[in-house]
């Protein structure tokens, strides 16, 4: 069994895009249980990823919105203050992230999405981190199936809700 408090924390960007309604846009993960079955279904997460040696987060979270929803066509509006971090559950330790991190420190970002539902292609890049997608309700992101990143995506509806409204 491994020691999480030996293993360092990866760092990690979270992108939370907003759409001219004021909605947030979630992916399903194609790597959990409910993967390709009804989108009442599945774990579901805003896109997020690491970051590059090298690479600000600024960089980073265009980068992994082109690669994970097919575009970063999106405006920063805000950088969450503090980095939010998450231990992995034990059942996880050593299995995911390539085993050598105990969870992930993350720069969340709050985007205006500037393109169109068209611009958002999950398969522009394999493999493929969702299934599907939608559009939600901020308010609701803690209550959907988030597993265990809850208590992060609470602090976000919270700290991102001046977000949250549409577009004049």
């Amino acid at each position: 069994m491994t020691d999480a408090a030996s293993l360092p924390y990866r760092r990690n960007v979270g992108a939370m895009l907003f759409n001219d309604r004021g909605q947030i846009l979630i992916g399903r993960r194609t790597d959990q249980p409910g993967a390709g079955g009804p989108l009442s279904e599945g774990v579901w997460q805003c896109p997020q990823g690491g970051i590059d040696a090298g690479e600000d987060p600024e960089q980073a979270v265009l980068r992994e919105l082109h690669e994970e929803i097919g575009t970063n066509r999106a405006d920063i509006l805000a950088v969450h203050p503090q980095w939010l971090t998450y231990d992995l559950p034990p059942a996880l330790l050593g299995k995911v992230l390539g085993g050598r991190y105990r969870g992930q420190t993350q720069k969340w970002f709050a985007l205006r999405f500037t393109g169109t539902d068209a611009d958002i292609r999950l398969d522009a890049h394999q493999p493929a981190e969702f299934d599907a997608w939608q559009w939600i309700d901020l308010a609701t992101l803690p209550d959907r199936n988030v597993g265990f990143k809850r208590p992060i995506y609470q602090t976000l509806a919270q700290d991102f809700a001046p977000y949250a409204h549409p577009r004049p």
